[in-house]
């Protein structure tokens, strides 16, 4: 059993982050695409306008999602790439995209809670 502190329910009442929960519950097979899908979440609430973040250094997206698993670039991107396109068959709008180059993710504004119709598209 985990308890929550009442100090750390506080905060998350006066601090919600909008996210689908049934989006969520479906992704809970898939712990990376879940961790992916949680973080965009909160990244595109967050978010002020369009914004990049590396994928790769202290402070890049490897960092935070803890995959130092895949830290060989290109095995990374791959699998990147193969998540996004699962939180895109729940979430078609997602702002989320790996540029060019490679080397960073980029964001956009954007709430991960979905209109009743498309939750029903899968």
């Amino acid at each position: 059993m985990i308890l929550l502190s009442d100090e750390f329910y506080r905060e998350v009442q006066n601090h919600p982050i909008p996210t689908d929960l049934e989006a969520a519950k479906a992704l809970s097979s898939s712990p990376a695409a879940l961790d992916l899908f949680t973080w965009l979440s909160y990244r595109c609430f967050t978010a002020k306008g369009r914004e990049r973040v590396p994928l790769f250094g202290e402070f890049g997206l490897v960092s935070q999602l803890g995959s130092a698993e895949y830290a060989r670039p290109r095995k990374f991107r791959e699998k990147l790439d193969g998540w996004l396109k699962v939180i895109r068959a729940m979430w078609p709008e997602c702002p989320a995209s790996i540029d060019r180059d490679g080397t960073g993710l980029t964001v956009d504004r954007a709430r991960a809670v979905l209109p009743e119709e498309a939750r029903h598209a899968w």
